[in-house]
């Protein structure tokens, strides 16, 4: 096979013509930036760091990959303009209507778009290079092949058509509309947004704002139970999104789950920065929020320790704050719970693949010392990590097809984009995402201490979602080999967020426990946990409620009122911070 020299001169020639417009897609998506579309921030692509240097393919991979498209190509030749000819669209869920079966074009040129989709899959899996170049150059045929998919474009789009005609061009009327909506508002609708309220049919779980300033409000809720353990339970929510994904509707709450579990509970709802909070740190973070809704808490309910948890980018937060109390010799907080948190970013996944010395060089510059991300550019990066689902699905649905998203609730909170202070982001892009530094003993200095996490020896409980692509599993696990207390640790099923809102009501999905390791010991990675764990059917929330009340003290009346003296109630849940749009 390698002596043929016809096969080989072929070979080469694909070689040189995938590198070089791998090369020019790479390029031009290191130059596009975030949300870089003029009026439609969220339709810009995510930026990779920097164009990869000069690729090379491996030969003998190259050579079967060549063979096989050959081989499959003339099939697809040879069958022709047949009805039916090619059941591999079929299986592809935006060709799977009957107008793309029933349309022989439509039908040859999805099995065409495929089967060159598949050949340059396998030509980025044939890239020679270190796994970071490799991922980068897999991404990027990723977003190449979901952008120029047939069923993207209405000249090629079968079903779009039919709907046209069925109409009598109502949807494209219809599609304009939606799209000169889109562009107003900034990004792709995902839900019909207009069906959603925040503290109307969104966050509408009673409480309290009990302080504030201008960093975040504390909201208290009001007990739903006669008596509440007495140590208090504080959530801290990620501040890249807004707190509600803990509180959508009454049946998938999570605060109201505590709140009815018996807990005092306190939320720590952040501001939504504006130019205001445009020099705002790190340590600013920390010290004026996390560290002070801790206080605050304390304060008001009298309790010498609280209960705490952090969830995603919030437990990062609270175990920075954790660490540098614990430095200035406090420990007012008694157990911690971590939902898909990354405390040591050995494995960040697929957002890897965006950070280097120069994009994080970048960041520093453009936004070290002053300026705002803005929250479109963050959605932006997450929605382009599923393109299909999450941009494009979006595009020929609203546009193409002139379709209003059914209302949900928890797209309406992923299309709420919150913004963050730029020093803020500069630091922790480099100090965790970059450098892994909040994993080294002592390598930080945070509010004026040095931080270890190695100090934080209270009880833990550490959730990680089996499909999460923003918090990997592993990387969550890797917290038991951080955190020197007792620990335990929980896997469920789902992503990064519909594994963590699984109410028990809806009896959907599955957890894994392993009770089967030593007293303390946790295996060094989570596949070897996983080993020794066993499934439990649906939701786990008992499981953390079990454990939480084991930490949660003797149980007392309830309070009547919300507050205290000192803390007087200031306006309803959910407050006006929340409330603030990007």
């Amino acid at each position: 096979m390698n002596s043929d020299p016809n096969l080989a001169q072929a070979a080469q020639q694909m070689q040189e013509t995938f590198a070089q417009g791998l090369q020019q897609v790479m390029g031009a998506m290191a130059g596009v930036g975030l949300g870089s579309a003029p009026g439609f921030p969220q339709l810009g692509m995510p930026a990779l760091p920097a164009a990869p240097p000069p690729l090379q393919l491996d030969p003998v991979k190259l050579l079967e990959i060549q063979q096989a498209y050959l081989k499959d190509i003339s099939t697809l030749w040879n069958s022709g303009l047949q009805a039916g000819a090619s059941p591999a669209a079929a299986t592809d869920r935006r060709f799977a209507a009957e107008a793309w079966h029933n349309n022989p074009v439509a039908q040859f040129a999805a099995s065409s778009y495929l089967l060159n989709a598949r050949t340059l899959m396998g030509l980025a899996d044939a890239v020679e290079g270190d796994e970071k170049t490799r991922a980068r150059v897999r991404f990027a045929v990723e977003q190449a092949m979901a952008a120029s998919a047939p069923s993207n474009f209405l000249a090629l789009n079968a079903e779009a058509q039919k709907k046209a005609i069925d109409t009598q061009g109502e949807s494209i009327a219809q599609g304009l509309t939606n799209l000169l909506h889109d562009m107003k508002q900034g990004h792709v609708s995902m839900t019909d947004e207009s069906v959603f309220e925040v503290g109307k049919n969104v966050a509408t779980t009673e409480g309290s704002v009990v302080f504030e300033n201008e960093f975040f409000q504390l909201i208290e809720y009001k007990p739903l139970t006669a008596k509440v353990y007495e140590k208090p339970f504080l959530l801290v929510p990620p501040c890249i999104n807004k707190f509600y994904i803990l509180d959508l509707q009454p049946d998938n709450s999570l605060i109201r789950y505590a709140v009815a579990q018996g807990h005092r509970t306190f939320v720590l709802s952040w501001r939504n920065p504006d130019e205001s909070m445009a020099e705002k740190t790190w340590d600013d973070y920390i010290e004026h929020a996390a560290i002070k809704a801790i206080e605050v808490t304390q304060e008001i309910t009298g309790a010498q320790t609280i209960n705490a948890l952090g969830f995603c980018v919030g437990g990062t937060i609270l175990a920075t704050a954790l660490a540098v109390l614990a430095a200035r010799g406090e420990k007012p907080v008694s157990s911690a719970t971590f939902l898909t948190s990354l405390l040591d970013f050995s494995d960040t996944g697929i957002l890897d693949i965006f950070i280097d010395e120069q994009s994080v060089k970048y960041r520093e510059m453009q936004m070290g010392k002053g300026g705002l991300l803005k929250g479109q550019d963050l959605a932006s990066t997450f929605s382009f990590l599923r393109p299909n689902d999450l941009v494009w699905n979006y595009v020929v649905g609203n546009y193409l097809k002139g379709e209003t998203p059914p209302p949900f609730d928890l797209l309406y909170w992923n299309s709420d984009s919150t913004n963050l202070p730029g020093p803020f982001y500069a630091w922790y892009l480099r100090n965790t995402y970059f450098e892994n530094n909040l994993a080294k003993p002592g390598k930080l200095t945070v509010c004026g201490q040095k931080v270890d996490l190695g100090k934080l020896d209270m009880p833990t409980y550490i959730y990680g979602s089996r499909e999460d692509h923003i918090v990997p599993v592993g990387g969550a696990y890797a917290s038991t080999q951080v955190l020197p207390g007792k620990k335990r640790f929980v896997m469920g099923a789902s992503g990064h967020i519909a594994g963590v809102i699984n109410p028990p009501a809806k009896k959907k999905r599955s957890y894994w426990t392993n009770n089967k390791l030593p007293q303390g010991k946790f295996p060094a990675t989570h596949a070897d946990w996983l080993k020794g764990a066993t499934e439990h059917p649906g939701s786990w929330w008992t499981d953390w409620s079990d454990w939480l009340k084991t930490h949660a003290g003797k149980q007392i009346a309830a309070p009547k009122t919300y507050g205290s003296r000192q803390y007087k109630a200031i306006e309803p849940a959910p407050g006006r911070y929340v409330k603030a749009k990007a």
